[in-house]
């Protein structure tokens, strides 16, 4: 099982581009998204390239190989234009070995506020912008960061998940963090 995990793309054409051509490079077989797709959100900056349209047309012809959880600067209105399920607050994916994944954006979901999970499940999710692999309680967290609009100046970044091996990576291939499990 092959996976690109990216997170809080908030409408750049710019990064959006950056997550598909990783993901194509990368050879996965599905990308998940982990919310902030569209709108870029009152509190930050108007990302590089900020067109909500671009991106919508650049996911749609990706449709059938997205699986996509709803962020907090999601609505009703996105869900209108894209073309595959974006508003599910969170999805269980079972990975090799028959691993829970618990995946969410972060915004209700996290890891000062976990959903019920057993000892060595996953939680995975954005929503911070910041780039997180460690252990928690009886459950390990990991947040790719995000394509767009990183926190403090931190390096753009998405996540592949190949042979038990989860690696942060920039946008040029190289690693930042991994984790085999």
């Amino acid at each position: 099982m092959k996976l690109v995990f990216a997170s809080d793309i908030h409408g750049s054409a710019y990064y959006c581009e950056k997550v598909i051509e990783a993901y194509k490079k990368e050879g996965a077989e599905r990308l998940i998204l982990l919310g902030d797709l569209l709108y870029h959100g009152p509190r930050n900056d108007l990302p590089r390239e900020y067109e909500p349209k671009k991106v919508t047309a650049m996911l749609n012809d990706m449709k059938n190989e997205i699986f996509a959880v709803r962020g907090n600067c999601e609505a009703e209105v996105d869900q209108m234009v894209l073309e595959f399920p974006c508003m599910a607050d969170y999805m269980l994916l079972y990975l090799d070995g028959g691993r829970c994944a618990f995946i969410t954006h972060g915004h209700l979901y996290n890891n000062d506020a976990p959903p019920l999970l057993k000892d060595g499940d996953l939680l995975i999710h954005g929503h911070t912008h910041e780039k997180v692999i460690q252990k928690a309680h009886n459950y390990t967290y990991i947040n790719p960061g995000s394509a767009s609009l990183p926190k403090d100046d931190d390096v753009h970044s998405y996540m592949l998940y190949e042979n038990g091996v989860f690696s942060i990576k920039d946008f040029d291939g190289n690693v930042i963090k991994s984790l085999k499990l």
